[in-house]
């Protein structure tokens, strides 16, 4: 049991750097890139060939992190959620990775399906969707580091 834990928490550890690498990357690069880009007319490898890759990448390793941490929870998952005394700091990390997680397939993906193309939609609804997107993966940059901190509390204490 104790080989799998290790194996949960390099999972869970390497799946959250790439998450959270990418999601810094939307956010401090290729935001600022694609709108110099769309400026001299050159986005479209971006978003032909970078940002459907990165998406694809980023929102499997919400997936497998949230799961990994799940399963290092294990016995402790039900305490950790419902925030009881012994299990509250990593607990609210768990909420602000599931939010965060949430947030990656319920309004980011969809809404940047259709910025890309993947799915059809007017302008009018790609306007939105780039707004849509645009918060929700702020909200979750904004979120990382309270929920890295509360990671790290829950399980080196303060």
């Amino acid at each position: 049991m104790e080989y799998s834990m290790g194996v949960f928490r390099w999972i869970h550890f390497m799946s959250g750097v790439m998450w959270i690498g990418l999601l810094y990357y939307f956010n401090f690069v290729q935001v600022a890139a694609l709108k110099n880009a769309a400026a001299d007319g050159t986005a479209a490898g971006i978003t032909k060939h970078v940002a459907p890759r990165a998406l694809l990448f980023f929102r499997w390793s919400a997936v497998v992190t949230w799961l990994a941490g799940a399963a290092l929870l294990g016995p402790r998952f039900v305490p950790a959620f419902t925030l009881q005394a012994e299990t509250a700091l990593i607990g609210i990390g768990a909420w602000l990775g599931t939010i965060m997680l949430f947030n990656v397939w319920a309004l980011i993906w969809p809404n940047q399906k259709k910025i890309l193309g993947m799915t059809p939609a007017s302008d009018e609804q790609k306007n939105k969707a780039r707004r849509v997107a645009f918060l929700a993966s702020r909200t979750n940059t904004m979120l990382s580091i309270p929920m890295l901190f509360f990671m790290g509390a829950g399980v080196h204490g303060f």
